[in-house]
């Protein structure tokens, strides 16, 4: 499902109409327009090969995505958070992404966070009108008390969304680093944000419907930016979970594995290293590589700020 076409607020049907065509997301292409008398296999393949210009697209704003991510990981690491603010299927990817970061990274609780338009109830319905406020946003957004040390990423497809381009016009106004995520160039959302990243991979199968190359494209750039922030934050070693959250017997099992690959260590004493660090998977490693006790490993983390491979360093010097 897709944000409305992301409508704007207080415009009336003609003008918004007119807006709409201007956009590369909305474009009508009349090459299609008997796509629904296709064999499924053709439009299968036809699709299949929409979904090839993703990459590309997302590729030429790599410099543009790199530096966002360093100002986010620069935020954070002094204490602040991610928070994504959308609507419709950019604002589901947003809570999406923030909602895998606790078991994969153990992120703090709040840490990363998704602000949908209409809140939880809009993750399954559409709540009308959420989208075309850029009030409710900065409500929203005062509600977590954003400030300076905070960083917000706003996420439309059309660029033009009124809650994500109000979220970003306010988390700027507090001190707040901004990031606006979009497909469409020349974008409002990109031109209020510290960072305008616009990910232009053209007109969708279905005109409008922008959870298809459009949700790709975002999903795409969300996975780089919450994975290479962590990645920066230390949270992994080398391309180890290292942080992962043991909640299940998956995850434990997973954990287990971890500290294998990264030790080597038989099974038996990975088994002793996780019962004496309590599931903790960084401190198990650093309490085999560093040759340390599980009280050390813990002190050596903290001093290090979870960085692995700081805290191994300070362990080989003692």
């Amino acid at each position: 499902m897709t944000s409305a076409a992301d409508q704007g607020q207080g415009q009336g049907p003609a003008q918004l109409r007119a807006q709409l065509e201007t956009l590369t997301t909305e474009a009508f292409r009349p090459e299609l327009a008997e796509i629904d008398q296709l064999e499924t296999v053709e439009i299968a393949r036809i699709m299949n090969e929409e979904d090839t210009a993703v990459p590309t697209a997302v590729a030429a704003q790599l410099p543009r995505i790199a530096a966002a991510i360093d100002d986010i990981a620069a935020r954070m690491a002094r204490g602040g958070r991610l928070v994504y603010a959308g609507a419709g299927t950019a604002g589901r990817l947003g809570v999406l992404d923030a909602s895998e970061c606790p078991p994969t990274f153990n992120t703090r609780p709040g840490q990363v966070l998704g602000m949908l338009a209409g809140g939880p109830e809009a993750m399954v319905n559409s709540i009308e009108g959420a989208e075309d406020s850029k009030e409710l946003a900065a409500a929203d957004l005062d509600r977590l008390g954003v400030g300076e040390d905070d960083a917000v990423v706003g996420v439309s497809a059309s660029g033009r969304t009124p809650y994500a381009v109000g979220a970003v016009e306010h988390a700027r106004s507090r001190g707040a680093l901004t990031v606006g995520l979009s497909c469409n160039a020349g974008s409002a959302l990109a031109a209020a944000a510290d960072h305008g990243i616009e990910i232009v991979v053209g007109p969708e199968l279905v005109t409008g419907s922008t959870r298809l190359k459009s949700g790709t494209a975002q999903k795409l750039v969300l996975n780089m930016i919450s994975t290479i922030t962590m990645i920066r934050l230390g949270k992994t070693f080398g391309n180890l979970m290292v942080d992962v959250r043991a909640s299940n017997e998956k995850l434990r099992a997973r954990s287990r594995r971890i500290v294998s690959l990264a030790t080597g260590a038989p099974d038996e004493r990975i088994e002793s290293a996780l019962t004496a660090t309590d599931g903790e998977t960084k401190n198990a490693i650093l309490t085999i590589l560093g040759e340390v006790d599980a009280p050390t490993a813990e002190k050596l983390l903290a001093e290090a700020g979870g960085r692995l491979r700081a805290a191994l360093e300070a362990a080989r010097a003692r």
